[in-house]
């Protein structure tokens, strides 16, 4: 299939790409006059607008989108030590294991499409990328078996046939995925395309060494084909079979984030297709991996992640080395949670009376309301994972009526009497409502909603108490003497429940009184009373209970207080989750 013709998707990237509202989060380091490193929180396609409107052109891509395996990715999240009690403890660990805890909602992202909307989807941002490369560039995509062949016949539509260079296989051991009706899957393709004929490409930066018999056999004058053994200095060529070893549990590489890549694949693509100052781009930066390697390599990078997590990961992982970026947001309509997963999840949960799993009603609507007078009234959200779902259009609409509504009349024996169709933006209104009432066909009404509404009452804050001193040898010491999380708690409590009936209490989790260790990392802004948040001084707590302050590991259990020697405006506190609040202190 074509997806060039494919009007659904053709018409959205032909609109041109959506410009939205970025606001400035904070800055990391100092600001270059000449470069300023970015990370971004949005989709690639917004983000790609962005970069397109400031004329920002990229000289790498390096890309590993979700492979359309049919899972869910999730993290652990561990209680850190109370302060008061942490040298008691130091051989404890207390974690809740995600897997068994899917109300928790501390999944990184869903990877569950259809494959038809992940190509399209897919199409979309691979043409948004291009638009956004220099001419010398080259981009690689890195995905498994699930869709790898499918995402290479778009990347010849986009790209080009003739400028495909190379299909890498990562090969890599792992214990994991004992199996005997099968042979075991132990590589992920990596598809390596040129924007144009002219790329940069740099063997020499990546060649291999020599076997010892291929040293040997030099030095003893031997010949192979005919030809006399003769060794290249740098090393021997780099084929395309890679045997890169994954990141293990105890690796310090670890940072807790589901499909981490290891940094010296990063390293080989780096090297071999950017020079020093090139400009590195991930749009779906996950770990934060791409940039840290392009930082350790002197390249510049552009960061960009939908999800909090991502971000807040990546944020601490380049502070930690050295590294200096701003980070924006761009405000695509949308009022996040910690990513589009966790937003769907808890969206159903904001629509008064809605109910999900209604015979009938499928995977299309979100859910259906019960309403004494009306009877059954399905309800349509667009997936907010799914960019190209984002615009109510007629495309869309006519989807409902002709084809969704038709399906739950089968079903149900008759047409519901009212359908909520909700939207983050709208093509036309006025048209749109027109098209509604001349091609509408069943008896059903069709309301529209702005979901905007609903989405900003997704984020409920955490609420702290402090104390603040001041002595003049050492300035300003601020100490967390309350921490307050609901909506933590709330799955905690969900958790022991769950604990309980399987008749295993010692396993519950309990929280101490102040509930500090709900805490993960605090940070004193002593330059901004508002706007972009300026780290003057930080602390991150490790899942083992030791502080990280301002990036250096200590072997210090935290005490619940966080110093500085200029006065703090402000302070910033993150939950064991990723949700951050910020409070102003008070003179």
């Amino acid at each position: 299939m074509s997806y060039r013709d494919n009007d659904n998707v053709f018409e959205k990237i032909q609109r041109g790409l959506p410009s939205y509202e970025v606001e400035e989060i904070e800055q990391v380091g100092k600001k270059n006059q000449d470069w300023n490193n970015l990370m971004l929180r949005g989709e690639c396609l917004a983000a790609c607008a962005y970069l397109k409107a400031r004329g920002i052109k990229v000289d790498l891509v390096y890309i590993d989108p979700p492979f359309a395996s049919g899972a869910n990715y999730a993290k652990q999240v561990y209680i850190r030590r109370n302060p008061d009690l942490a040298a008691k403890i130091e051989h404890a660990e207390q974690k809740m294991e995600l897997a068994e805890l899917q109300s928790f909602e501390e999944t990184m992202y869903g990877d569950i499409w259809r494959k038809e909307d992940y190509l399209n989807w897919m199409y979309e941002n691979l043409t948004a990328i291009q638009s956004v490369m220099s001419d010398r560039a080259s981009i690689y995509v890195h995905l498994d078996h699930h869709i790898g062949h499918y995402v290479k016949i778009l990347l010849d539509e986009i790209f080009g046939e003739e400028n495909f260079i190379n299909e890498i296989i990562w090969w890599y051991k792992d214990p994991s995925g004992q199996t005997i009706d099968s042979f075991k899957r132990k590589h992920d393709n990596i598809l390596f395309y040129s924007k144009n004929s002219d790329y940069f490409f740099n063997m020499d930066a990546v060649r291999a060494p020599y076997s010892a018999n291929t040293l040997k056999q030099e030095k003893a004058g031997a010949t192979s084909f005919g030809r006399v053994v003769k060794t290249n200095p740098l090393g021997k060529i780099r084929e395309d079979v890679w045997d890169i070893a994954i990141i293990n549990s105890q690796s310090e590489e670890r940072s807790g984030y589901a499909t981490q890549k290891p940094e010296a694949l990063l390293e080989r693509i780096i090297k071999a297709s950017s020079d020093e100052d090139m400009i590195v781009a991930d749009f779906f930066g996950g770990s934060g991996v791409s940039a840290k390697v392009a930082h350790d390599l002197n390249r510049k990078f552009i960061h960009c992640d939908v999800g909090m997590n991502s971000l807040q990961i990546s944020r601490d992982r380049l502070q930690q080395a050295g590294a200096a970026f701003q980070i924006l947001e761009v405000r695509d309509g949308v009022h996040l949670f910690r990513n589009p997963q966790q937003t769907m999840d808890k969206l159903a949960k904001l629509i008064p009376g809605l109910a999900q799993g209604i015979e009938g009603t499928g995977d299309f609507w979100l859910g259906a309301i019960q309403d004494k007078k009306l009877g059954v009234i399905p309800v349509y959200a667009p997936n907010l994972i799914d960019s190209s779902e984002k615009v109510l259009d007629q495309t869309i609409v006519n989807q409902i009526i002709n084809e969704q509504l038709q399906i739950l009349e089968q079903k149900w024996e008759e047409f519901p009497a009212k359908a909520i169709v909700y939207y983050v933006d709208i093509d036309d209104e006025k048209e749109l409502k027109k098209f509604i009432k001349n091609i509408n066909p069943t008896t059903t009404e069709i309301e529209l909603r702005d979901l905007k509404l609903l989405l900003h009452d997704l984020i409920d804050n955490d609420d702290f108490e402090y104390a603040i001193s001041n002595n003049d040898l050492n300035g300003y010491c601020v100490t967390i003497t309350q921490f307050q999380s609901d909506r933590l708690q709330q799955k905690i409590n969900q958790y022991n429940a769950k604990r309980a009936l399987k008749n295993n209490p010692i396993t519950q989790i309990k929280i101490s009184e102040n509930s500090l260790e709900l805490i993960e990392w605090l940070s004193l802004d002593c330059k901004n009373a508002n706007g972009a948040w300026h780290s003057s001084n930080e602390i991150k707590i490790d899942k083992k209970g030791r502080i990280i302050i301002d990036g250096n590991q200590t072997k210090e259990f935290w005490n619940g207080k966080i110093n500085s020697p200029e006065k703090p405006l402000r302070i910033k506190i993150r939950n064991i989750a990723g949700d951050e609040t910020i409070k102003q202190l008070a003179e």
